[in-house]
Parts: C-alpha cells; sequence; structure tokens
C-alpha cells in the first residue's frame, strides 16, 4: 500500500484573497517520493476545487495512485449527521451541505445556515462565533459559552487525541475551523462524485481506489520543521506533502491501519514518529577527509591565527540530528532555523488596564459612552464597539473591533455607563501591534545557533514547541604516559597525579558536549591502539594530552602517523607548541601538550572552536578587551604568548610564573592576556589585549 503522488490541501473557509499569495487562504502542494513542488496559492474556493478536479484527473490519466488530504474535518461529533440526514453516514452529510450552501468568490451562506442547523437542535448551539460585524444572525450565539443544551460533544475523539485541535463548531475567531468544514464538505461531495468509484474517501472507505481522500491535521510536526516559506500556509502543505510522499509502504500500511468510526480519523495522528522520520530523518555528515589535518607543504612554525582559519576551513559538523522538546533544548545546537508557528503578540492587545475606544483623541476634556462587555486576556470581546464608545480592557486582552486606542485606567473617571477623560491621546496609544516581536512564517533563530534560556522564552513566545538539534557531540577525554595516577590513588615520587583529565572532561562539559572519560593510557603501543580502538566507537571526537610530540615515547603521535592522517603541528605560541592532529577510525584527534597549562591554553584557542563546528556550530571567536598592564614583560618576535591573569583595580595582572606546570596559576587567573606575535615591550599602563575564561564559555 503507498502512493505515487501526495497533494496536501490547505482549505478556507472566507472570501477571494486576492492576486497576491496570503496567508489564511487556500493553499496545495503536490509532492513524489518525499519531493514536494513549490506550493500554489489559489485566491478562492471556486479556483482551488477546478484545480483539484483537474490535478486528480490528470494523475488518474498517468497511472499514478493519489492522496488527497485537506485540513479540514471530515465528520461532526456524534449525533450530527443522524440528527440532520437521519443516518450517522459521514458521506451522506457531505452531499446535504452540498444541497444547502451557496458560495461565490465574494459571498456564502455559512452563518446563516449554522444558525438554521442550530434550530434544528435542543437548547442554543452547537454552532457557536458569528464572524459578521454589526449584523446578528439568528439563532447563531457570538460565544462559546452562550450555548446550552443541545446535547452534542463538543470534539470528536480524534480531535481530542491531536493536541491543539479546535471543535468544528466554532466558526469564527482564531483557529477557529468550523467556516472551512462547512465550505469545504460541498466541495469534497463534488469531487466524490465525479471520480465515482476511482476515488475513496479514508477511512470510511477502504484506501484501494485510484485516488484517496483523507483529513489531515497541520500541528502533527514540530513548528520547527517549517522552512522555506515566508508563509506559514505555504510551509506546512509542503511539508506535510514531503513527509506523507516519503512514507514507505509499509509504513503507510502502519498510518492506514485504523478502526472507522462515523466521526473519522486525522491521517498519521498516532504515527507522528513516522512522520517526523520522513519530513526530517536523522542527518549524519559525510567523514571527515584523511588530509583535513595537513598544512600546506613548505609550512613550519604556523602563526596562531593560520592554524585557526585552517581548522574552521577543513572542519564540518559531524553529528546526526535530532528534534526534542523545546523545554529541553537548552545548550543544544540548532539544526535548522526556527520559523515563527504565530505572530508575537498574535493580536493587537492593550499594554495596561484601562478603556479601549477608536483614536486619536483631541485636546480637551471627553465624555464617552460605555459599551457593555469587557475584553480580558484569555477572554477577547466577541463583536465591534460602536464608533464613539468604548469598552472596558485589562491588560494583554485583544484589542476588540471598531478600537484601536486605550487610556490608562487612572486616567480616567468612570460610572457604570460613561468614561471621562482628558485628551490628547494619540491614536494606538497604550496598543501593542499584532507581531510587533515576531511575525508568522518569519524566521526566529537561525541554525548553528546554541539555545540559551532567552532563546527558549523566544521561542516559545512564538509557539514552537519541538526544535531540530544536532545531537550532543560525544568527546573523549584520554591521558597518556607511565607516569600518571589518578588522584587520590597511591604514587611514588616518579609519579604524578593526572591533572588534565578532570580539566578537559570539566572543559567539555562546560562547552555543552558529552564527555567521556577514557582514562590513563600507559606507554604501551598496542594497549594505546586497543584504547583507541573502543574510544572510536564511542566517540565523535577524542582529546588527548601527553605524546604529542615525536620523541621515543610519543606513541600518539606514531600511531597518527601509522594511519596516514597525522599532522604534528608547530604553533608559534608559548605556551603550547606541539599539536598533534589526525584521524583514528575517522574519529578526528586532538593531541595536546602534556604540560596543565600548554594542554589547558590549547584547548581553549583551537579545541573550543574546533569541537564546536564539529557539533554543528557557529565557529565562536573569543571576545578580548583593552586593559592596562599591571606588569612589565620584554617579548620578543616570532611567537604569540599567552599569559594567565586576572583584573586587579582595572589593570590585567599576570601570573609571577609562565612555566607551563604551575597549574595553580590557572585557579588563580581570570582569563588570559594575549601578547601579538611581534616583538613588544610592556610596561604598566601598556594596553593589552585580555579575554576573560567567560569568553571561551568557562
Amino acid at each position: 500500500m503507498s502512493f505515487d503522488t501526495v497533494i496536501m490541501v490547505d482549505w478556507s473557509g472566507g472570501n477571494d484573497r486576492g492576486a497576491t499569495p496570503k496567508k489564511d487562504a487556500i493553499w496545495t502542494c503536490i509532492a513524489r517520493a518525499g519531493q514536494a513542488e513549490p506550493p500554489l496559492y489559489h485566491r478562492n474556493r471556486q479556483i482551488a476545487e477546478t484545480y483539484l478536479q483537474d490535478t486528480l484527473t490528470a494523475e488518474q490519466t498517468a497511472g499514478r495512485r493519489t492522496l488527497a488530504a485537506f485540513d479540514l474535518c471530515f465528520a461532526y461529533p456524534a449525533g450530527f449527521a443522524e440528527k440532520l440526514t437521519g443516518s450517522d453516514d459521514p458521506l451522506a452529510l457531505w452531499d446535504w451541505f452540498a444541497a444547502r450552501v451557496t458560495d461565490t468568490p465574494g459571498l456564502n451562506n455559512r452563518f446563516d445556515l449554522a444558525g438554521q442547523i442550530n434550530t434544528q437542535f435542543p437548547g442554543i448551539g452547537p454552532f457557536w462565533g458569528n464572524g459578521r460585524p454589526n449584523h446578528d444572525v439568528p439563532h447563531l450565539p457570538r460565544k462559546g459559552r452562550d450555548r446550552t443544551g443541545h446535547d452534542l460533544p463538543e470534539h470528536r475523539a480524534t480531535d481530542l487525541a491531536a493536541p491543539g485541535a479546535f471543535s468544528p463548531w466554532q466558526l469564527s475567531g482564531a483557529g477557529a475551523v468550523g467556516g472551512q468544514v462547512i465550505m469545504g464538505l460541498p466541495m469534497l461531495s463534488r469531487l466524490r462524485h465525479h471520480f465515482g468509484a476511482a476515488l475513496s474517501v479514508w477511512p470510511f472507505e477502504a484506501p484501494a481506489a485510484d485516488i484517496v481522500l483523507a483529513e489531515s491535521y497541520f500541528s502533527l510536526l514540530p513548528a520547527s520543521y517549517l522552512t522555506g516559506h515566508a508563509i506559514r500556509d505555504a510551509a506546512q502543505v509542503a511539508l506535510y506533502a514531503r513527509a506523507f510522499s516519503a512514507l514507505t509502504p509499509n509504513q503507510w500500511q502502519t498510518v492506514l491501519d485504523v478502526v472507522p468510526t462515523a466521526e473519522g480519523w486525522v491521517l498519521g495522528l498516532g504515527h507522528q514518529d513516522l512522520l517526523k522520520g520522513a519530513a526530517m530523518p536523522d542527518l549524519t555528515p559525510p567523514p571527515l577527509r584523511n588530509d583535513c589535518f595537513a598544512m600546506p607543504q613548505g609550512a613550519h612554525w604556523t602563526p596562531v591565527e593560520d592554524a585557526l582559519a585552517h581548522l574552521r576551513a577543513q572542519l564540518s559538523p559531524i553529528t546526526a540530528t535530532e528534534t526534542i522538546p523545546l523545554a529541553a533544548a537548552a545548550g543544544r545546537i540548532l539544526a535548522a532555523p526556527v520559523i515563527a508557528a504565530r505572530s508575537h503578540p498574535p493580536h493587537a492587545n492593550a499594554a495596561v488596564d484601562g478603556y479601549a475606544f477608536a483614536g486619536p483623541l483631541p485636546d480637551g476634556p471627553r465624555t464617552l459612552p460605555l459599551h457593555p462587555g469587557r475584553a480580558a486576556a484569555g477572554d477577547p470581546f466577541i463583536g465591534t464597539v460602536p464608533d464613539g464608545h468604548a469598552l472596558r480592557i485589562l491588560t494583554g486582552a485583544n484589542i476588540p473591533d471598531g478600537t484601536d486606542t486605550v487610556v490608562l485606567q487612572e486616567d480616567t473617571a468612570a460610572n457604570d455607563t460613561h468614561i471621562a477623560l482628558h485628551g490628547p491621546l494619540k491614536q494606538r496609544a497604550n496598543a501593542r501591534k499584532a507581531g510587533e516581536d515576531m511575525t508568522a512564517g518569519s524566521d526566529v533563530l537561525p541554525a548553528q545557533r546554541r539555545l540559551t534560556p532567552a532563546d527558549l522564552a523566544t521561542l516559545a513566545a512564538c509557539g514552537t514547541g519541538q526544535v531540530a538539534v544536532h545531537k550532543r557531540l560525544r568527546v573523549g577525554v584520554l591521558s597518556t604516559g607511565d607516569e600518571l595516577r589518578a588522584p587520590g590513588a597511591p604514587a611514588t615520587d616518579g609519579q604524578i597525579f593526572d591533572a588534565n583529565r578532570a580539566m578537559l572532561l570539566a572543559d567539555i562539559g562546560r562547552w555543552g558536549h558529552a564527555a567521556i572519560d577514557l582514562g590513563i593510557a600507559p606507554d604501551d603501543r598496542p594497549k594505546l591502539r586497543t584504547i583507541l580502538d573502543d574510544a572510536a566507537d564511542r566517540c565523535d571526537a577524542i582529546l588527548t594530552s601527553g605524546g604529542a610530540s615525536a620523541g621515543d615515547e610519543d606513541h600518539m603521535s606514531a600511531l597518527l602517523q601509522g594511519t596516514g592522517t597525522l599532522a604534528l603541528w608547530r604553533i608559534a605560541m608559548k605556551p603550547g607548541r606541539p599539536l598533534a592532529l589526525g584521524l583514528w577510525q575517522n574519529t578526528p584527534v586532538f593531541g595536546l601538550p602534556g604540560n596543565p597549562v600548554a594542554a589547558q591554553v590549547c584547548a581553549l584557542v583551537f579545541a573550543h572552536p574546533a569541537l564546536a563546528h564539529l557539533a554543528g556550530a557557529q565557529w565562536p571567536t573569543p571576545q578580548g578587551f583593552s586593559l592596562p598592564a599591571a606588569f612589565s614583560k620584554s617579548k620578543k618576535a616570532g611567537r604569540r604568548e599567552y599569559l594567565r591573569a586576572r583584573i586587579t583595580d582595572g589593570a590585567a595582572e599576570v601570573f609571577p610564573s609562565e612555566g607551563s606546570g604551575r597549574v595553580s596559576g590557572l585557579s588563580w587567573a581570570t582569563g588570559l592576556v594575549v601578547l601579538p606575535d611581534a616583538a613588544a615591550q610592556i610596561t604598566p599602563g601598556t594596553p593589552v589585549t585580555y579575554i576573560p575564561f567567560a569568553s571561551f564559555d568557562l
């Protein structure tokens, strides 16, 4: 069971939307085998229905099985169809609506028909939400809370299973779907009768015909998957067409295996993981090239900037992607841009408690009659405020129709019928514009960004519930040398405690990666080979310390040399210099110096940006500050120097000793002073560059 072609349709219950593509309109998209064509805009239902009939005919003629999925309810809650048609058959209800709906590009009778339907049920309802300003439709309440005793469920079972799904009884207001259902069922009825036995309707009929119609819902996939189109509706039809068309025959069998009921079901509901995998499968970039670390021939002493530029040019992300809940995304790296699911704020709203009216207000005292009701956050006023009237409004409430300006409550005197206030007051005073922060369909955050707590607030505000991120980079840390012992273990005078491993593991954790402790490797080449083999299976990258030069006991360099990928960099820097880089079973290895200070400086300068880049993030450049020196130093030309430093009375003080073994200087320092490659004579007061450890994400 599968389909050659998938057509996704975003339907609309409104009037003709004009020649220019717009949101909240009709959009369609065709996809085959996971590849979507550009979405198409249809300005009204008549044009869209003709397009669908012609397209389905063309697909049938070409011998392609086609699924056409619509974002409108194919059925109503139980009891509705039987009351109107005498049968619970939803397809009979389609024909019932087709016989009674009148529709032109500029006018239709959906509100009047809903009011007439309400008269056939006890009490008030079930339909509500008259969208016509200054016109009350008989038997159609404006607010849902005004209904009572109509004896019908508010939702179908599939609506309850789909988070955020709206009731088909609501005809107007944000997110309402009732209007497009009334205006969509007649179109579905006509398509069904036009194609006859060549068309079936899932899940009410077996999906075995050339053409299958199904109900969809455009909130099954995370909003972060919506890319490539500024208009959200266009991005949605493209995303879902691509996802459904990429399903395999076995996956289709799973998705379509639903026990049919008269209430219908949303296609794909309950199988979101299948759709996610089809829409955005985990992507694992190709491995790094064997020569990615090789410097140009003739390079001997490599300046720091040249080494960094080489790493930046040769490295690329190596992590796969995954989709996670927004609440778990702090510190993770975006794998795709995030598009605003809706505007923020979604509607013009009040910035203060007060009264809304149509501005501006001229200079002088004014008295305005109060219109009944009020607008509050989460409880918008339904209807239109008459010209010259004011309405009570609370902070955060949607600005009601007929108003655009809010006066602060403290600037008014009020009774039950009027308010008195002084002008002047500018039009739209104390009112926030819809989308003034973010607009639906706009780019909110770019790919490669590491998400901060503030980013989570931004994404939540625009409706993002899940994000596509890179999986955490798994970084192993290995110390090498027979002289090393674990801290706290017995040690002789000829042995030292391993300071590097604890430090580097902590660095990696602070950088947002998954740190993996690989322990201590002895100066034994076969044992080191076994450790590296195991590490390559568990890690995406490896940091080692010690054995990175070209001496008799530098086994790390020797093993990398045997892979044909070793690049032994002589960096023109102090401390540091020897830096061994290579690939072990396609896993990048960064061989750092053994002395703790040199190991940490090389980790900050080279490993920090390189690992971030491998993890999918933007290449980070540490921010430095110019401060007066609080020390004296005569520096020779030829290499860059990094001095442990801290700020004292607004000046950069450096650690008294520059020895790479003086690890306590790292605790003393709060950052590094960087002296340039050229010769320099530093005296107290000379401007120097100070980079705080915080600029290295520590």
